[in-house]
């Protein structure tokens, strides 16, 4: 007994005109479909794995074996009968509908591909984000969730995200910040700007460039103003800035050097402290 292929190809399988044929050709562009996006989408992963965060590199992985799965379906219908012309119309107005009635999820899904291609911030960030201080803990499709620097989680829409003024504090290496240092005028002001100096010099994480920069700014009513400009590892900025406002307060006690409480002198007119006193005394 032999068997004939063709004839067996050409057996309708009872769905309309579809013949065994067609469910063939139609299983095998899945198939085919399907390995090309699994072999995509695992290079594209390695591809990415040192230029994006896992997050955002999944998220776009996802998005390309989709993508080919969603063409390999396009492609396959025709060989069940299916009428792409009609079923694109039907899926343009259900489309239309769809967005018309979810406006913000297509806003944020949108903006949240702008964000991962763009790339102002990642995980670990420390931003301000339409006014919201705090850490990045997480980008997702539709949001982005912010720790405030109180221990507290917003979740702040993509579409907010996008269209805000976004303030990144560490996508640059370092981070300058400045004191504001009193010190009386009795006081000698070179003396004082190379203790700080020094001690700047001497902290392990006080960048020696860019260069940091301590002078003679002001002059207020009661003291000599030094303004001190120090830059540091972006990541470790805080910890910087408080361990040495502390160091250089210490370091002028021990030279001599005092940070002047604010005085007023009072003057008393001709005859005024006679007056008084004759006062209190007959009071008495």
């Amino acid at each position: 007994m032999t068997f004939n292929v063709t004839e067996i190809l050409e057996i309708p399988t009872g769905i309309g005109s579809i013949t065994v044929e067609n469910l063939v050709y139609f299983a095998l562009i899945i198939l085919i479909g399907w390995a090309v996006a699994r072999f995509v989408a695992i290079n594209v992963r390695r591809a990415l794995a040192d230029r994006l965060a896992k997050n955002e590199r999944e998220l776009f992985v996802k998005l390309i074996y989709y993508i080919i799965i969603l063409w390999a379906v396009v492609v396959a219908l025709p060989q069940l009968n299916v009428n792409l012309s009609g079923l694109l119309v039907a899926g343009g107005v259900a489309g239309l509908v769809i967005a018309f009635a979810s406006q913000s999820v297509v806003s944020n899904l949108v903006s949240g591909l702008f964000l991962m291609f763009e790339h102002p911030i990642k995980i670990g960030d420390n931003v301000n984000v339409a006014g919201v201080s705090g850490s990045v803990e997480d980008v997702r499709v539709l949001s982005t969730v912010v720790k405030t620097y109180d221990g507290i989680y917003v979740r702040i829409p993509n579409e907010t995200v996008f269209t805000s003024n976004i303030t990144n504090y560490v996508h640059n290496a370092a981070r300058r910040f400045e004191y504001q240092i009193g010190i009386r005028y009795q006081d000698d002001a070179n003396e004082a700007i190379r203790i700080a100096k020094e001690v700047i010099a001497t902290h392990p994480f006080a960048l020696k460039s860019p260069a940091p920069s301590v002078f003679v700014d002001t002059f207020g009513d009661n003291r000599v103003n030094l303004t001190a400009y120090i830059w540091a590892p972006a990541r470790n900025w805080w910890d910087v800035r408080t361990d040495l406002l502390w160091k250089i307060k210490q370091a002028f006690e021990e030279n001599g050097i005092e940070i002047p409480l604010p005085q007023r002198t009072v003057v008393f007119a001709d005859g005024l402290e006679v007056k008084n006193r004759t006062a209190v005394e007959k009071e008495e």
